[in-house]
């Protein structure tokens, strides 16, 4: 699939939304990609996550994992099409841990699986909980990468597009009075 056919799946599903949003990582930006919207439908999150899956068929994963709560479906569909497990993050406490019963054996190779990713913070959370259990991160993807993240691995992304995003301090929506919304799930200290 093209990057312009994935957009038009994003379109079509709704999971694209204008207007001025707070996002997980304290940015502000007019773009939001609402990806439960994509993934709500298992027939397209199987064929997003095919797209995914061929470019890490040939590498050795023992399990998927993706933070809570945008990476717990797009993980698990892609953990399916790899034939093997698929765990998630959740935050306790303010930090990103593995609970209910999952765990990562010692030298076991994981590909970190996020839905959107911006700056990538919870990402490297992720990858920072891989490493405490002894695990390998053999790989990172998201179904989009919106601009430049801060993430010292490469990511493998279905579509790529930059969008403008904005500190408070130089937000011109914030400006305009145009109402501030936080559609995602994480918890902000700002």
């Amino acid at each position: 699939m093209t990057e312009q056919e994935i957009l038009q799946i994003f379109n079509k599903t709704g999971a694209i939304l204008e207007g001025h949003f707070l996002l997980s990582s304290g940015l502000h930006s007019n773009r939001y990609f609402q990806m439960a919207r994509v993934l709500q439908y298992p027939a397209i999150a199987g064929m997003l996550a095919e797209q995914i899956y061929s470019r890490f068929v040939n590498k050795k994963i023992d399990a998927v994992i993706g933070p809570a709560i945008g990476g717990i479906v797009f993980s698990y569909v892609l953990a399916e099409k790899l034939g093997v497990r698929s765990m998630f993050t959740e935050r306790e406490n303010d930090s990103m841990q593995l609970r209910r019963g999952f765990t990562i054996e010692k030298g076991e190779s994981i590909l970190v699986c996020e839905d959107v990713i911006t700056t990538g913070a919870s990402v490297s959370e992720v990858i920072d909980v891989v490493k405490q259990f002894g695990g390998k991160v053999v790989g990172v993807c998201c179904l989009v990468q919106r601009g430049t993240h801060n993430l010292d691995v490469s990511v493998e992304c279905l579509l790529r597009i930059d969008v403008v995003n904005y500190n408070m301090e130089d937000c011109p929506l914030c400006k305009s009075g145009i109402p501030l919304i936080k559609p995602g799930s994480r918890k902000l200290n700002i």
